[in-house]
């Protein structure tokens, strides 16, 4: 995929390598408003290997498992034709022996897919600097209340959304048409609709794909599990 951002000399290069499109976009995002030069966005390790073999990268934000392959089978090709790029790798699963293997394989850090997109910032900047950061961190939850200084407009946004409403914004984050989450909720197509329409109307967004996007930016909802993190 054609990269978010052009490429400074200054800004750290770094690639995202994840099969669900939504997360990969919506991180990228927050990757570029961060000052990274987003060199690459792709589904599958095959193709993050021609990536790396065609552009340098500084970083690697990959996720562990893809159909059929993880990312740790992949190591030692990445790493074999990109041997100055540090990778991250991104899991729902920070347990010992993820760890452990991750480590062996020449992952230099691990960020859960649960947690607020500032943590995930968080470990890039220290394996950027050098460190190998391999600790077990439980997500962190959106303190969402109104009126808090440095919140987000999404997030203030965020609690004036009817639980109907958040079960929408879930939903759509799991990539769920309206059609499936009309059935999975019990009611019709135009009700759905309707929902639909009052959460683009509240966070501000013309589309589906920008309102999961922008909930995601923001820590609203994991678009890996779906589920809601803001409080």
């Amino acid at each position: 995929m054609t990269p978010r951002t052009n490429r400074t000399d200054e800004a750290p290069s770094v690639v995202v390598c994840d099969d669900h499109r939504v997360f990969t976009e919506s991180l990228s995002l927050v990757l570029a408003d961060a000052g990274y030069a987003v060199v690459g966005q792709v589904d599958s390790p095959a193709e993050l290997l021609a990536v790396l073999r065609a552009r340098r990268a500084d970083l690697c934000l990959i996720d562990l498992n893809f159909p059929g392959t993880t990312a740790l089978e992949w190591m030692p090709r990445l790493r074999a034709v990109a041997p100055a790029t540090r990778f991250v790798l991104l899991t729902g699963y920070l347990e010992p022996a993820v760890l452990a293997a991750g480590l062996t394989a020449g992952v230099r850090g691990f960020a859960h897919k649960g947690q607020q997109a500032g943590d995930i910032l968080a470990v890039l900047r220290r394996v950027g600097r050098g460190e190998i950061v391999a600790e077990r961190a439980a997500p962190r939850r959106t303190d969402a209340r109104p009126g808090v200084p440095g919140q987000s407009q999404a997030q203030r946004v965020a609690r004036f959304l009817t639980p109907r409403e958040r079960e929408v914004l879930t939903r759509l984050a799991r990539g769920e048409s309206t059609q499936t989450l009309a059935k999975a909720m019990g009611v019709t197509r135009s009700t759905a609709r309707s929902h639909v329409q009052s959460v683009l109307s509240k966070l501000g967004v013309h589309s589906q794909r920008e309102a999961v996007i922008e909930a995601a930016r923001h820590g609203l909802v994991s678009v890996e599990t779906g589920e809601w993190l803001a409080g």
